[in-house]
């Protein structure tokens, strides 16, 4: 009698609408963020470095939080570290495959009659775009950076149009560009947080840089050029990546720094220090000053698993919750202890589930306040019942009650 009462239940649900049978299973979602919130408060400076340069700023890369500053939007000349913009544009010409490595670039004779640092080239020459990258990056090649402008743009006025609007894309309202290399001319100009933004795009976007930027030797043209880099640190400083001197007689001497220790990537910015091993002392300074007082502290990493949970009408009933990202934070030395993490899910979490579906929130608190936040969601595809399925489930538990 036990069978025969429950394979009736089986055939009213096969008349019952299918929508009314879903209903059964509806519930709400709470709402979630998807977006880590980014750190960018600027901390005042508690120690006065004494540097000599005119113009200073440090920075942390991760979050771009303002560490310390000394007259950071003050207009100056930025000598040949305007460079970072032409390799920032070079750099998302690769990216967006409008050029490529291999890509061979002839040089001008616009570009060979360039001044300054260069490596010379010759009408009847052609390098590739990495070959020119290396240039650019290790020795501060003028006649490069022409050469490329006009690859990428058809001629450097044209480029240096493209650096200006990239430059008010990224918010460097004291910034104008006149050249594709630094030479001295009348309003070029730029201050040390205009370079920090666009050094920050360019080395943590586009990280590849670095293997052109921590060169310290290398060569062109089978050995005959060798290129020594201009920026001491790579030498010198341990975890230097980075990124672009420059000077001339009326900019004086500037510097883009790049370094990352034990997670903390750092960009220290002078410009105009009276000597060149003053704005390597300088900027050495800045980098000493963020590493022993700050700290990243990685919260989490991508695909780390949270949770298991139980799934309603799905064929598996269960799934693993995992970070959608990776997920760090900025912090004074000694506050790691301060930190807590709150897993948020969201309430009755059913199928169907798509892989990677937001089902929840990690947020990460310091002394109580919300600093930051990452999705949580499923490491997989879970796919809901069928009709067949759920009428076999009721067969098999009539069956299992008749025995």
């Amino acid at each position: 009698m036990k069978k025969v009462i429950c394979l009736m239940c089986a055939m009213v649900m096969l008349v019952v609408p299918f929508s009314n049978v879903w209903a059964i299973f509806e519930y709400d979602v709470i709402p979630t963020w998807s977006e880590t919130i980014e750190t960018m408060a600027k901390i005042e400076n508690k120690t006065n470095l004494e540097l000599d340069s005119q113009g200073a700023i440090l920075i942390d890369e991760n979050t771009g939080t303002i560490l310390y500053t000394k007259n950071e939007h003050e207009k100056l000349r930025p000598a040949s570290v305007t460079k970072v913009m032409t390799i920032l544009l070079i750099m998302e010409s690769l990216e967006k495959g409008e050029i490529a490595l291999t890509d061979k670039v002839p040089c001008s004779a616009r570009a060979r009659e360039m001044g300054g640092s260069q490596i010379w080239l010759d009408e009847t020459e052609t390098l590739t775009v990495h070959e020119m990258l290396k240039a650019i990056c290790v020795v501060s090649a003028n006649d490069c950076c022409v050469a490329m402008s006009e690859f990428i743009a058809g001629s450097e006025e044209m480029f240096v149009e493209k650096m200006n609007a990239r430059a008010q894309e990224l918010g460097m309202n004291d910034t104008t560009f006149k050249n594709c290399h630094g030479i001295d001319e009348d309003g070029h100009l730029t201050s040390a947080h205009d370079i920090a933004l666009m050094s920050r795009e360019l080395s943590k976007n586009h990280p590849k840089v670095h293997e052109y930027t921590k060169i310290w030797m290398d060569s062109l043209r089978d050995g005959k050029s060798e290129l020594v880099n201009t920026n001491k640190l790579i030498r010198f400083y341990s975890g230097c990546t980075g990124l672009k001197t420059g000077s001339t007689s009326l900019a004086m001497f500037n510097l883009s720094a790049t370094a990352t220790r034990n997670d903390l990537s750092l960009i220290a910015v002078v410009m105009k220090g009276s000597t060149s091993q003053n704005r390597f002392n300088d900027a050495t300074k800045l980098l000493d000053y963020g590493f022993a007082n700050f700290s990243n502290k990685v919260i989490v990493r991508a695909n780390e698993k949270i949770d298991t949970i139980s799934i309603e009408k799905a064929k598996k009933n269960t799934v693993d919750i995992v970070t959608e990202s990776d997920f760090s934070v900025l912090l004074n030395k000694g506050d790691e202890k301060n930190i807590r993490i709150e897993n948020v899910l969201n309430e009755n979490i059913s199928a169907p589930l798509e892989y990677y579906e937001v089902v929840g929130v990690q947020r990460c608190y310091l002394n109580d306040e919300l600093i930051g936040e990452v999705n949580l969601v499923s490491s997989e595809k879970i796919e809901s019942k069928s009709w067949h399925d759920f009428i076999i489930q009721l067969v098999t538990f009539g069956y299992r009650l008749g025995r």
